[in-house]
């Protein structure tokens, strides 16, 4: 586990989603040695997968342990693969979205 984040207050969901999505984006050409996001986006497939397993896994872990803060930071980590892995394969974040809405109607 990383170091918690401290002082974490409320955002709106919605536009940090978009905000990192677009960060993510403008990494796809980035050079992979200067960027974590750079190497997921152009490493092996593999890679990011494990990396998405093991992100999703210790959120599940953190949830037994029912702590609170390292739910949600475990979480953010899960999100943010999550939208790497989406990018990589083409999938917007307004198409994610979209599949959402859908399923709520």
């Amino acid at each position: 586990m990383g170091e918690r984040t401290e002082n974490v207050t409320d955002g709106a969901i919605g536009e940090t989603i978009v905000g990192l999505a677009e960060v993510i984006h403008g990494r796809r050409d980035a050079s992979a040695d200067a960027s974590y996001t750079a190497r997921l986006l152009q490493g092996k497939e593999d890679s990011l997968l494990k990396k998405l397993t093991e992100e999703a896994t210790e959120v599940v872990m953190a949830c037994k342990d029912r702590d609170h803060d390292h739910i949600r930071y475990e979480a953010a980590d899960l999100v943010y693969h999550l939208l790497v892995t989406l990018e990589r394969y083409g999938v917007s974040v307004e198409e994610l979205a979209g599949e959402l809405d859908a399923r709520r109607r």
